[in-house]
């Protein structure tokens, strides 16, 4: 991506990487699909058959796809930075990925559904022990029960300096102010170590 400055000049915006992981299900792909402002590209399939004692579907039993490598989006903040979002897939058969994934990310986003809390244990612990700054943000879903976000940062045993977010993944305006509470924590957490 290339921009013609006002004196004709070309510039190439600052990439700022941003990961959006999450256990199984919790509304990755949703996420990514309703703030970027390019058609997302995503890697869904179908879940089969062959799926069925591998694929944990208690609590989001109409889920009938799977992101099986990552979504992708991007967001132009202006001239100068352009974020650029990864969804990682949420099954332990495809976490062999993450790695690659998280390379150069300025922060995570884990999402997290409290109807399947403990699926999210894996995806704080994979942050936490490779030092990359992350929120969390509970994914609200239409009928399920509504904890405070001091409930779910004791649930998930969370140090005080992590920010946890209540959050629609489903809409724009709402997964915005995600990203947006990522990079001022990331900002922060840079600004300290300086």
């Amino acid at each position: 991506m290339v921009f013609v400055g006002s004196d004709d000049q070309l510039t190439v915006p600052t990439a700022v990487k941003i990961v959006i992981a999450g256990g199984f299900g919790t509304g990755k792909t949703t996420m990514v699909a309703s703030v970027s402002e390019i058609p997302p590209l995503r890697t869904e399939e179908l879940l089969t058959e062959a799926g069925v004692h591998v694929d944990d579907l208690a609590g989001i039993e109409g889920k009938d796809t799977t992101t099986v490598a990552l979504d992708f989006g991007r967001i132009t903040i202006n001239t100068k930075v352009v974020l650029y979002l990864f969804g990682t897939p949420g099954q332990n058969r495809f976490w062999f990925m993450w790695d690659e994934l998280a390379t150069g990310a300025i922060g995570a986003v884990v999402l997290v559904d409290t109807r399947r809390l403990d699926s999210s244990f894996p995806s704080i612990d994979f942050f936490e022990h490779r030092g990359i700054p992350f929120i969390v943000a509970v994914n609200c879903f239409d009928g399920s029960q509504l904890y405070t976000v001091d409930e779910v940062r004791h649930a998930l045993d969370l140090d005080e300096a992590i920010p946890v977010m209540l959050c629609d993944a489903r809409d724009r305006e709402s997964s915005k102010a995600v990203l947006v509470g990522l990079i001022q924590h990331s900002m922060n957490r840079l600004e300290a170590a300086v």
